[in-house]
């Protein structure tokens, strides 16, 4: 079906004055603003918001119309993706499957981590989370419970103990190994134990009381130390800056399950890595020079007025230390769009008087 304008309900005699305007079909009609036809001799703005509305309409039926047809078409190309997706995968992993790791391979590791107790704090995917009871939302949406990204036998990813177990796996081997707390969580150490008064802790922590179990944050000499309030005795409040798990031997099933070879993969897993949520990855637009090696990442409208300071000199370190073949320049470009001037109160006044009249001349318009 091939829509005119004049196809369009109510259109009549105006046909002439909106093609004379340029607006010669119904798509650029049904794309027009109230002000494009306000302006049109002998349009109102209820009669233009009509005309517009009309026009998105008649595209609608059509769309519709067509829509079984389409929708099959889209579904096939659809499967087809999947299926050359699956294709790939299994190749690559026949590929991949029994072939040991080697040092310096960007790689996803799958890990289900248990305390002494038996407790699992982490683990792999939301299932595994709900299967545990430690799922969270919140979490989830960040992209929490996924595959850990690391590169094979570099520091910084995971824990001592794991980093050289690692190095000794094959490709989707399946591993159980217990770390001790030296090379997990590190020894519990009694000098990271600190008694405050409760005064100086209020003042410290914002006018608020000691609640144990919570979070303590302190900033000395511009260093940052997490602690949890462990007790509060005799008047003071015990600060405990050990890592929880430290003194703890942990229990972990390990799967390394890919080997990541693309570029730009290579960038999103380092974003992530920095706390970027995974689901807001997509929205930083990267570009690559590869003449002089340099890396430009826009940072999104809804990043600009958060502190990325340490994000960015960090993300920066990765990729220059461990893509430094591909990498040497990191730049991050923030644009700050130009905010429309607000009209002043006599333009607005004559805005609302146009707006009337046309209006009125609408009303009389439809009488007759």
């Amino acid at each position: 079906m091939s829509l005119k304008l004049e196809d369009v309900k109510g259109i009549g005699k105006k046909i002439d004055v909106l093609k004379e305007a340029g607006i010669d079909s119904v798509e650029k009609l049904a794309n027009s603003k109230t002000e494009d036809l306000t302006g049109l001799k002998g349009i109102g703005k209820a009669t233009a918001e009509k005309f517009i509305d009309n026009a998105k309409e008649l595209l609608q039926q059509e769309t519709k119309e067509g829509e079984t047809d389409l929708t099959k078409e889209e579904e096939d190309e659809d499967e087809k993706k999947i299926q050359e997706e699956i294709k790939k995968l299994e190749e690559k992993k026949a590929k991949l499957e029994g072939k040991k790791v080697e040092e310096g391979e960007f790689i996803l590791i799958k890990i289900t981590a248990r305390t002494q107790k038996g407790q699992i704090f982490r683990v792999s995917s939301d299932d595994d989370a709900k299967k545990a009871g430690i799922y969270d939302e919140n979490k989830a949406k960040q992209g929490y419970y996924t595959p850990e990204f690391v590169i094979v036998g570099k520091p910084g990813f995971l824990n001592e103990g794991l980093t050289e177990t690692i190095k000794e796996l094959n490709f989707f081997e399946k591993k159980s190994v217990r770390i001790p707390p030296t090379k997990a969580f590190g020894k519990r150490d009694p000098q990271k134990i600190e008694r405050i008064g409760i005064a100086k802790f209020r003042k410290m922590n914002e006018g608020k009381n000691p609640e144990i179990g919570r979070e303590f944050v302190k900033q000395t000499q511009g260093q940052t130390q997490r602690g949890t309030v462990t007790n509060v005795l005799q008047g003071r409040v015990i600060v405990d800056y050990n890592h929880p798990l430290a003194g703890q031997s942990i229990d972990y099933n390990l799967e390394i399950i890919d080997k990541i070879e693309d570029f730009n993969k290579k960038i999103e897993y380092f974003m992530i890595n920095k706390g970027i949520p995974h689901e807001n990855v997509s929205d930083f637009q990267v570009s690559y020079i590869p003449k002089n090696k340099t890396l430009e990442i826009t940072i999104p409208k809804m990043f600009l007025f958060q502190n990325l300071t340490y994000v960015k000199f960090g993300l920066a370190m990765d990729l220059q230390t461990h893509m430094t073949e591909e990498i040497d320049d990191v730049k991050f470009i923030e644009v700050f769009e130009k905010i429309p001037i607000p009209a002043t109160p006599s333009e607005s006044v004559m805005k609302k008087v146009e707006e009337f009249n046309k209006e009125q001349e609408d009303k009389e318009e439809n009488k007759e």
